[in-house]
């Protein structure tokens, strides 16, 4: 009697795990752009640093030298106590797009990058903002470009993929398979007309939308989620879209250490807890069933005919393979899907261990 109630627990966890993969395939099927659309909007790149004037000399340029004609770049000092601030105006007073916009510590907003965003959007001279960090780089010089062309007259909120650089290490691989399953997820639930997230190092939007929904007025107490619970406020099925092209990623620095990246996906993963209900229910229901897939799995293989779970259990990898395969290779990362089992079961240990820790104490600071 446990091993049948087992078994058909088996079959439900896999199939919960097979409807979620293939409905992560919608957004392998892109958006159509008008390919007639040849104006472009003033866009004002906005860049919140702090103590980050290493990272400004080293991919700042790759911003300036976009190939775009009208746009600037607000480069916002969140009370950075190393050279960034001299650094900025080094490239300010070689590049009249750039505008300075220096931020004081105020002891109600202390460590919080919300506070320092909403004053470089207001300062912002146009409409059409588009976000990304210090430490990232557009892998083209049509970034802007290629994400302002997903503005149309209703689609308001572009979300774009940021990718990490790779690198031959452990954890390089194991911060790209996350990043690249986490874009799998939001974008598809974006196409799907249920967006729930986004990446500050690649989001544009229009300033209405921010003042739309008062700004981040209703989570500014969060240290985090500066990205993602704006969207989880102000994008829908109508305003939202995505951007899948190439020329439009931007690739970022991946944490060197498994104890960096934890501290980091500590502060994201926080931001969960702030999600719409739905949205806590869909992503809870694909990581619990995933873990019970593999717990029943596990079990029946030593009590069950091998003979019936195997055709099950090669079933999901199988359609797994070819949904992160294809994602893989669209979003360039086609290397991690030869490790798929490997990276699937050490991300779920990782996320339990983020899990736990996080119900002890909760992170604080953006930096």
């Amino acid at each position: 009697m446990i091993l049948t109630v087992l078994f058909y627990s088996f079959v439900v966890f896999t199939a919960i795990q097979i409807i979620y993969y293939l409905l992560f395939s919608t957004f392998l099927f892109g958006n159509k752009k008008d390919k007639k659309k040849s104006l472009e909007l003033p866009i004002s790149v906005i860049i919140c640093a702090k103590n980050e004037a290493k990272n400004l000399e080293e991919f700042l340029p790759s911003i300036i030298h976009q190939d775009y004609t009208d746009f600037e770049i607000v480069l916002i000092n969140d009370a950075s106590s190393d050279a960034t601030e001299s650094v900025m105006e080094s490239f300010a007073k070689k590049h009249s797009k750039i505008k300075i916009i220096n931020v004081e510590n105020i002891e109600a907003f202390w460590g919080n990058k919300k506070y320092a965003l909403t004053l470089g959007i207001k300062a912002a001279t146009y409409e059409h903002l588009l976000f990304t960090d210090a430490d990232c780089k557009p892998v083209s010089k049509y970034w802007i470009k290629e994400m302002s062309q997903n503005f149309t007259k209703n689609k308001t909120i572009v979300l774009g993929y940021g990718k990490y650089k790779k690198e031959n290490s452990l954890v390089n691989i194991f911060v790209r398979f996350e990043t690249l399953l986490t874009a799998i997820q939001y974008l598809s639930y974006a196409k799907l007309g249920s967006p729930y997230m986004a990446v500050g190092r690649n989001l544009a939007y229009k300033k209405s939308e921010f003042f739309n929904v008062k700004g981040f007025i209703n989570h500014m107490h969060i240290k985090s989620g500066d990205d993602d619970l704006f969207v989880q406020d102000a994008a829908n099925k109508v305003n939202t879209t995505i951007s899948t092209s190439t020329n439009s990623f931007t690739e970022s620095l991946a944490p060197k250490s498994f104890k960096d990246w934890f501290r980091q996906k500590r502060r994201h993963i926080s931001t969960a807890n702030h999600y719409k209900f739905k949205h806590q229910f869909f992503l809870a229901l694909f990581f619990i069933s995933k873990v019970f897939f593999y717990i029943t799995a596990t079990t029946l293989f030593f009590f069950y005919s091998w003979k019936i779970i195997l055709p099950i259990f090669l079933s999901y990898y199988f359609i797994q393979f070819i949904v992160i395969g294809f994602s893989a290779k669209k979003l360039k990362e086609p290397i991690i899907t030869y490790f798929l089992p490997f990276l699937e079961i050490g991300l779920l240990l990782f996320h339990l261990s983020i899990f736990i820790t996080n119900l002890a104490a909760k992170p604080n600071h953006w930096k």
